[in-house]
């Protein structure tokens, strides 16, 4: 418990009394000859993010010191003991061990206070700059770790008000906006009480629980941000108002006031195209990595050599559509020719490989070209037209849209419907979106005998 609750603070201790500490003294002896501090500092500053892990613990730590006193007589009696000791200053442990987490950002103040007042000509001003930014680096290590733990600390607040059942304590998730709200009914237009969590990646949006303990909320949707778009509304009868739409649901929101509305709109609004920047970068990033990654078999040894498997763990996305991966609906597969981690639709094809006798293996798409000694186009002229996507056939063709067919006594279905240029006389029907599921699966061919 003691070592929670002080983290490295020795670590610490030791730096500034073994190292930081004599070599300012020594220097301030000689300050007639040598008057400067700033090689020193640039030195040793490096050292000072050490505070980070101290900073990071801190709030653990208050909560450990909490608990332990109430649960504990033994260690509250040696606690106030200490704290009455002349060297405490009448101060309590909470505030002695708040001042590490202060120490780095004085430094900073202190540092660029020197430097106000050091003549630019002085012999000390570049190491004293360098030392600057050195320091303000650790500062902002050591305030970025007090903004997460903060953050963590209202995300935990937060999962406690919805009951809970969200999973939303996670350092990734950042809270950036929060609020009551009016929803516009859809039938009615009637406004009903709501109250929205904004983080980085999704939007909440809750209904209000009327209980005295327990959670405040119940989540009715989550929204995430990918793929989100904000529209500004106007209704005559109810002012202020603005729609969300996402992939899951879009809501049609009235705030309190036009403030209240430009305030939800920009803070929407900022949370997307941040959350498009990190992506492309991501994605540009994931490619870039990709692109790097050597191809171990050649193309002339394909099939006849058994590759080296790209690991699962090492990718996020298929390795040629670069799509993203997913556990239920893109999932990994190997190419059993190059190694590469594809998905299933660029690993549906199936070639016969040497190192294996012969036998059939999954491929990707572009070793089974290699392969089988065949280019893109010449397989797509290999296919029958059946085995074509409409939109390939429909933007060669004589004539398409949509028609309603009727097959015996079934009802009336719509369905795509084609004449290609290059086929003699042929009408085909896709099936449409609208088509259930089973006619969808069947693509009808009728022979046209007479136009």
């Amino acid at each position: 418990v003691i070592n929670k609750i002080f983290s490295n603070i020795s670590s610490i201790n030791a730096f500034h009394s073994k190292f930081l500490l004599p070599e300012l003294e020594k220097r301030m002896q000689e300050w007639t000859t040598t008057p400067r501090i700033g090689d020193i500092l640039q030195k040793l500053a490096p050292f000072l993010k050490m505070y980070g892990e101290y900073v990071k613990n801190f709030d653990n730590a208050m909560e450990l010191v909490k608990t332990w006193t109430e649960r504990s007589p033994q260690f509250k009696f040696i606690i106030q003991d200490i704290q009455k000791e002349k060297v405490c200053g009448n101060l309590t442990l909470q505030h002695h061990m708040l001042e590490p987490v202060q120490r780095i950002p004085r430094y900073e103040m202190l540092l660029k206070d020197y430097l106000r007042k050091l003549p630019q000509d002085s012999l000390d001003w570049k190491d004293a700059e360098k030392s600057l930014e050195i320091i303000s680096t650790a500062a902002s290590h050591s305030n970025s770790a007090i903004r997460k733990m903060e953050n963590l600390k209202k995300l935990l607040e937060i999962y406690e008000m919805l009951g809970e059942e969200e999973d939303i304590v996670n350092p990734s998730n950042e809270l950036i906006k929060e609020g009551q709200i009016l929803k516009l009914a859809a039938r009615n237009t009637s406004a009903q009480e709501r109250y929205l969590f904004l983080f980085n990646n999704m939007l909440l949006y809750c209904v209000p629980k009327f209980s005295l303990v327990g959670s405040k909320f119940s989540v009715r949707t989550r929204v995430g941000i990918d793929g989100m778009k904000i529209i500004e509304t106007h209704n005559e009868e109810y002012p202020h108002t603005f729609q969300v739409s996402g992939k899951e649901r879009t809501l049609e929101l009235q705030a309190s006031s036009e403030q209240d509305k430009e305030e939800w709109i920009k803070a929407l609004q900022n949370t997307i195209e941040a959350f498009q920047q990190r992506n492309e970068t991501f994605r540009n990033a994931i490619a870039k990595e990709y692109e790097d990654i050597p191809v171990e078999v050649s193309n002339a040894e394909l099939g006849k050599r058994a590759p080296r498997w790209i690991r699962d763990n090492e990718v996020t996305m298929c390795m040629k559509c670069k799509e993203p991966f997913n556990a239920l609906t893109r999932r990994r597969h190997h190419c059993r020719a190059c190694g590469h981690v594809v998905c299933w639709k660029c690993s549906d094809y199936k070639a016969h490989l040497e190192y294996d006798g012969n036998k059939l293996n999954k491929v990707c798409k572009d070793c089974y070209h290699v392969i089988i000694g065949c280019t893109d186009s010449e397989e797509k002229k290999k296919k029958g037209i059946l085995e074509i996507e409409s939109a390939e056939v429909s933007g060669n063709s004589v004539i398409c849209s949509f028609l309603q067919y009727m097959e015996k006594s079934k009802p009336w279905q719509k369905a795509w419907c084609v004449i290609p240029k290059q086929e003699a006389l042929v009408l085909y029907m896709y099936g449409a979106p609208q088509v259930c599921t089973e006619e969808m699966e069947k693509i009808l061919v009728i022979i046209v005998t007479d136009i």
